[in-house]
């Protein structure tokens, strides 16, 4: 674990959208990096699409960047699908 700089403005973000969203500003943080890392990794997932790896992912174990890379879409309906992760999130 480490510390990461961020400007007051994107504190203020995530502070402002984790209240909204009932979660910790750590929490929100985490959640926006996953988000944009999968996005990065498979950007021709939707938001939605995403959010389904991420709940997948957790109910396997967690999100982990060595198996992230395995995330596949299904054609022709873009339906994606995880594959077995592990490790922490």
């Amino acid at each position: 674990m480490g510390i990461v700089k961020i400007s007051d403005q994107m504190h203020e973000n995530l502070r402002v959208a984790g209240t909204a969203l009932s979660r910790s500003i750590n929490a929100q943080a985490e959640h926006w990096m996953r988000v944009g890392m999968l996005t990065e990794m498979h950007p021709d997932l939707d938001y939605r699409e995403i959010c389904q790896l991420l709940i997948q992912a957790e109910l396997n174990g967690g999100l982990d960047l060595t198996n992230a890379a395995t995330l596949v879409t299904t054609a022709p309906h873009k339906t994606a699908a995880a594959a077995a992760t592990k490790g922490r999130h």
